[in-house]
C-alpha cells in the first residue's frame, strides 16, 4: 500500500508565522526549531481530537521557504465506513488521479476545519511549549554559570524584608537580605556581582540561589583579577569570611620564583584593591599557607605578631598562640573577629595568650576560638545559608 500526497497548491507560503517565531526566538530566546516541534505536536493532537483518533498526519514546515502544509492521511476504499480514516476511491482520484484502493491519500487540511475544542487544546499545547521553552532557557543559562560570578541588575528592593529582586540576563533571581553584604545599600538600577551557589529546579520555574556573602565569591574574584591564580601557579588553599567586614585568604605558590602574596596584592595593590572595591571596602588579609601548622597559624593571626605556637597534645587540632602583650588586642581583634577568622581559616582551635603570662591566670580564660565545621573547609567546598533562605522566599 502506497502513500500518495495531494498535489501542492499554488499558495503554500506562511511567512507571517515564521516571522513571529523568529521574533519570539530573538525576544525570549526560544529556538524556532523548538517552537516548530510544539506546533507539530499541537496539530497532531488537534487532528486526533477532530478526526476520531486519526493522528496519521504529515506536517511540512520549512521556515526558509515559508511553507506550512498539513495533510491528514486517509485510506482509499470502495465504500467508506469511517470518514475520519477513509476516503471514497472516486474522491481520492480527484486528488491523486492514479490512486488505487488501499492507497494512503494525503488530504490537505485547513486549521479552520478543526473543532473549537481541538483548537483550544492545540493553543494550550503551544502555550505550554512556550513556558517549557522559557524554563529550559532559564535553566540552561543558570547551569552555564553555576558556581560562578555574574553581574546582575537590581530591579527592586522589598522595603519590609530587604530582599532584592535581580535580573540575571533574561532571568530573575532573589537575593535574600541575609545573603547581602552587611551595611550594603542596594538601589534600583545598580549593577552588582553575585555568586550562583545552586539551582533549584522544583516548582514552576528554576531558581538560582545567589549570594554576596559566600566565601567562593571572593575566590572567584581573585581568580578573575590574579592571572597566577587563574593559570594555577598560585593556589587558594582556604578562605574564611565575615562578609562586609573582613576576609582571610590563604594562598600558596607552586613556583618558587613566584611570590603568592605579592601576586595577589598586585602592583601598588591594584589587584586586591579592585576586589575590595567590589566588596564595598571589605578588608582582606592575604596570608601564606604552610603544611606546618605552627607557621600557618602564626600567619593566619596577622596582622598580629606571634611569638610562638604550642600544639596541645591532649586536644585534637588545638593550640595556644603566644603574642606580645602589646599585640594581644590586635591578635584577638574586634569582638574576637581576628582569632575567629584565623581559626576558621586553619581549622584549628586557637587560644591566645599574652607573652607576660598574666592574662587569665587569676580567672577563667576566655574560650578559645574554634573553627566552624562548614567554614573551615577549603574555599571550593564552603557552604552558604543561601539554600535555606531561598525556601522561605
Amino acid at each position: 500500500m502506497k502513500k500518495k500526497k495531494a498535489e501542492k497548491p499554488q499558495d503554500n507560503r506562511n511567512t507571517e508565522l515564521y516571522e513571529a517565531l523568529a521574533l519570539m526566538e530573538k525576544e525570549r530566546g526560544i529556538p524556532v526549531d523548538f517552537m516548530i516541534s510544539q506546533i507539530q505536536k499541537a496539530i497532531v493532537t488537534a487532528c486526533k481530537n477532530t478526526y476520531n483518533g486519526n493522528e496519521d498526519v504529515l506536517i511540512k514546515m520549512e521556515p526558509d521557504e515559508g511553507i506550512f502544509e498539513v495533510y491528514l492521511n486517509k485510506t482509499a476504499v470502495e465504500e467508506v465506513t469511517d470518514s475520519s480514516r477513509e476516503i471514497a476511491l472516486e474522491d481520492a482520484r480527484k486528488i491523486v488521479p492514479a490512486a488505487m484502493s488501499e492507497d494512503k491519500i494525503g488530504i490537505r487540511l485547513d486549521p479552520k476545519d478543526f473543532g473549537r475544542i481541538a483548537v483550544q487544546t492545540a493553543r494550550n499545547i503551544i502555550r505550554q511549549g512556550i513556558r517549557d521553552g522559557e524554563k529550559g532557557q532559564a535553566l540552561a543559562e543558570y547551569q552555564s554559570k553555576l558556581k560562578e560570578i555574574v553581574t546582575a541588575t537590581v530591579e527592586q528592593v522589598d522595603p519590609k524584608t530587604g530582599n532584592a529582586t535581580l535580573r540575571l540576563g533574561k532571568s530573575i533571581a532573589i537575593l535574600p537580605k541575609n545573603e547581602q553584604i552587611n551595611g550594603e545599600v542596594l538601589t534600583e538600577g545598580s549593577r552588582i556581582k553575585v555568586y550562583i551557589v545552586d539551582i533549584k529546579t522544583g516548582g514552576k520555574e528554576p531558581r538560582a540561589i545567589i549570594s554576596r556573602t559566600h566565601p567562593d565569591l571572593v575566590k572567584r574574584l581573585f581568580e578573575s583579577e590574579v592571572p597566577e591564580i587563574f593559570d594555577g601557579t598560585v593556589e587558594i588553599k582556604s578562605i574564611s569570611r565575615e562578609a562586609g567586614s573582613r576576609t582571610k585568604i590563604a594562598v600558596a605558590s607552586r613556583d618558587e620564583n613566584v611570590d603568592a602574596i605579592g601576586a595577589c596584592i598586585g602592583p601598588r595593590g591594584q589587584r586586591v584593591g579592585a576586589i575590595v572595591e567590589v566588596l564595598g571596602g571589605e578588608k582582606i588579609d592575604i596570608v601564606e599557607y604552610s603544611e606546618d601548622p605552627v607557621k600557618f597559624i602564626s600567619a593566619a593571626l596577622s596582622p598580629a605578631e606571634v611569638v610562638k605556637v604550642d600544639i596541645d597534645p591532649a586536644v585534637e587540632r588545638a593550640c595556644k598562640a603566644t603574642v606580645p602583650d602589646s599585640q594581644l588586642s590586635l591578635a584577638i581583634g574586634n569582638k574576637g573577629q581576628n582569632v575567629r577568622l584565623a581559626a576558621k581559616l586553619t581549622g584549628w582551635k586557637i587560644d591566645i595568650r599574652p607573652e607576660s603570662g598574666f592574662f587569665g591566670e587569676e580567672e577563667e580564660p576566655a574560650a578559645p576560638a574554634e573553627p566552624a565545621a562548614d567554614e573551615a573547609k577549603p574555599a571550593d567546598t564552603a557552604e552558604s545559608p543561601a539554600e535555606a533562605a531561598a525556601d522561605e522566599i
